[in-house]
């Protein structure tokens, strides 16, 4: 059985973003795999935190995007919507510029809730951050 119930590019993800604060923050997805999805975020003036490292906050953006975006392309949109019940993350490693690379995969896609892994890294592929979102999957309201 497919993991996507909508398979889309990545070029269709990002067109999602406008006036959005994954638009604001500049979140780029980059690939779609069989069972994950990558994006990266720049490491910049949007990102850091006043130390001029990458704020957790903004690692936790990234995460809840990757894994809002992944639970919604394994539901039928017409019946069914995802929203975020939990997340947590834990940061590793600081990073001080560049761009940082998120690869989200699925732990647990049941009928009522999706649990993802989202694991963050920097340009040298060392882990900055790894996150578990908790999705509830919620009939569709008219």
């Amino acid at each position: 059985m497919p993991l996507w119930h909508t398979v889309a590019t990545p070029d269709q993800i990002n067109r999602l973003a406008p006036n959005t604060i994954a638009e604001h923050i500049g979140i780029e997805f980059t690939e779609v795999g069989e069972d994950y999805l990558k994006a990266r975020m720049p490491v910049d003036d949007r990102t850091v935190q006043p130390a001029r490292i990458l704020h957790g906050g903004a690692s936790v953006v990234l995460a809840e995007t990757l894994g809002s975006v992944a639970a919604y392309l394994c539901i039928d949109p017409s019946k069914k919507t995802a929203v975020g019940l939990e997340i947590n993350a834990n940061h590793v490693r600081s990073v001080r510029d560049g761009y940082v690379t998120g690869t989200v995969t699925p732990l647990h896609l049941g009928s009522s809730t999706h649990i993802w892994q989202i694991n963050i890294h920097d340009a040298r592929q060392r882990l900055v951050c790894t996150a578990r979102i908790t999705m509830a999957i919620l009939d569709k309201t008219a």
